[in-house]
């Protein structure tokens, strides 16, 4: 087991080390989405992101024990100030469906869209709804402790309490100070016994659908509560990683620490992940914005800011060309050229089974695999792997092209280098063969190719010549070389 993978933890805002808490497993919990509508391009990046960090840790040998949730309840309109109709429920109301009709539905679509994507399931998905009674006992744990207090049927978190005893705004380093003395006093928060204070129950308005019995209100949790209830739950009291968007970080995240740490006395999270945002024109891509393209409008071109239809694989090596904590920002010219780049690779790995071998090498294998691995194990650096596989990609076209000699061996080691980098760890895969059998396909190719090799040995050049445009023009490329032949798939 590779012991040099470093990752960056933005709770000490340093690239760490990953030393596991038990040796050989490893504990992931990510925020997964809000179901109350189609996933995006934005949603895209944090599943791609932790899908490598996943299919990484899963080639390292750890056993990881993967869990994402699924938000169907407690997401306030305006969950920074937590006021508003849950999202769920209003869109329930607009689409005359049950809120649970439309978590369904768009879960449904959520699946769907991460297998297009080639995204690996989490090994757990629990719903925050199927984990009630677990977010009242963390409540009444909190209560017991001083860390809560009801008013009028809601809980709130006591955060200058806990401010004073552990500290609050270590994940996202603000200072509680400043934050009071800046903040002013909403409508509808007089209850709270500070504006930062945020709710663990709230008490359900008459109109209010989604409604839980409880010893302080008929209600429902707060949207941070869910989070630590089910990450411990399946994880245990302390675990390795927790990931999810840098927009989360505050309050979210930093509610989830409190929350966790009030009730356990210690912190939860050992390393914390986070992947920066997919913008459009500077701003960040956000349903809550309304500049939006979600993934169907993507795979399909349907969309006023689309000039194409992009696949699946392009969106995900359009992702992997960035670092995870880098900005991305969206353009038709972007996935234009991931798409040719994302053939010219795949190209290339085609080419890998027809290389022929020499006696001796002429260029170093072993020094492109130490490449690739000291880019992934430096904090998952896909940009730079992916540039060290194009460095791949150039030995493979000069060994085709007879410029360059491997041996069998070297040969093997850059098929297995390509095989593990390009699908077993990017997780990208071909899209080329469409919905015919690739055996069929090559089947029938290379029995019009030996009818016109015969044709051409017979001097038949019209037959030849019919077969090579016919297939051209049903998209099969053929070349003609001084040693046979060669066809490829337009476009693939």
């Amino acid at each position: 087991m590779d012991s040099s993978f470093y990752l960056y933890n933005s709770l000490t805002r340093t690239t760490e080390l990953f030393t596991p808490l038990v040796p050989g497993k490893a504990g992931m919990y990510v925020c997964g989405p809000t179901v109350y509508s189609n996933a995006h391009l934005g949603h895209a990046r944090p599943a791609i992101t932790f899908d490598l960090l996943y299919r990484y840790l899963l080639h390292l040998g750890y056993q990881v024990r993967y869990v994402r949730n699924i938000t169907d309840v407690g997401h306030l309109e305006d969950e920074a100030e937590e006021t508003g109709e849950d999202k769920i429920a209003k869109k329930a109301r607009l689409e005359q469906l049950e809120p649970m009709e439309v978590v369904q539905k768009y879960m449904n679509t959520f699946h769907r869209n991460m297998a297009d994507l080639n995204t690996l399931p989490p090994g757990i998905e629990p719903r925050a709804s199927g984990h009630i009674i677990e977010q009242q006992v963390m409540i009444r744990r909190l209560m017991e402790k001083g860390y809560a207090y009801g008013i009028n049927g809601s809980v709130y978190f006591d955060v200058v309490k806990y401010d004073r005893d552990f500290r609050y705004g270590i994940l996202s380093g603000r200072n509680l100070e400043e934050m009071m003395s800046n903040s002013r006093q909403l409508e509808g928060q007089q209850e709270k016994r500070n504006p930062y204070d945020f709710a663990l129950w709230k008490k359900a308005a008459p109109e209010h659908i989604m409604r839980w019995p409880s010893e302080w209100s008929e209600g429902f949790p707060g949207w941070h509560l869910e989070c630590s209830a089910m990450s411990t739950k399946y994880l245990g009291e302390v675990f390795d990683i927790h990931g999810g968007g840098m927009d989360l970080q505050f309050p979210h995240h930093e509610c989830e620490i409190a929350q966790s740490t009030a009730v356990l006395g210690h912190p939860t999270v050992r390393y914390w992940v986070h992947n920066n945002m997919i913008t459009i024109n500077g701003q960040k891509m956000a349903r809550s914005l309304g500049n939006f393209i979600t993934l169907d409008e993507l795979f399909s071109g349907n969309h006023p800011l689309l000039t194409q239809a992009y696949s699946p694989m392009t969106i995900r090596f359009f992702i992997l060309q960035a670092h995870y904590r880098s900005t991305l920002d969206f353009s038709n010219e972007a996935l234009q050229a991931a798409g040719k780049g994302l053939e010219k690779l795949m190209k290339a790995v085609a080419l890998l089974d027809k290389l022929k071998t020499s006696g001796s090498s002429s260029a170093d294998i072993s020094a492109l695999e130490q490449k690739c691995s000291e880019a992934i194990n430096d904090d998952l650096n896909s940009p730079v792997l992916i540039a060290h596989l194009f460095d791949g990609v150039r030995i493979i076209n000069s060994v085709y092209d007879g410029s360059v000699t491997l041996t069998a061996e070297d040969l093997e080691k850059l098929r297995k280098l390509f095989y593990t980098y390009v699908f077993d760890i990017l997780g990208l895969k071909n899209e080329s063969s469409g919905t015919a059998q690739p055996e069929l396909i090559s089947g029938l190719v290379e029995l019009a190719m030996q009818i016109r090799t015969n044709a051409r040995n017979n001097k038949d050049w019209g037959t030849s010549d019919f077969i090579r445009n016919e297939l051209a023009r049903i998209g099969i490329v053929v070349k003609d070389r001084k040693d046979g032949f060669e066809w490829e798939i337009k476009g693939d």
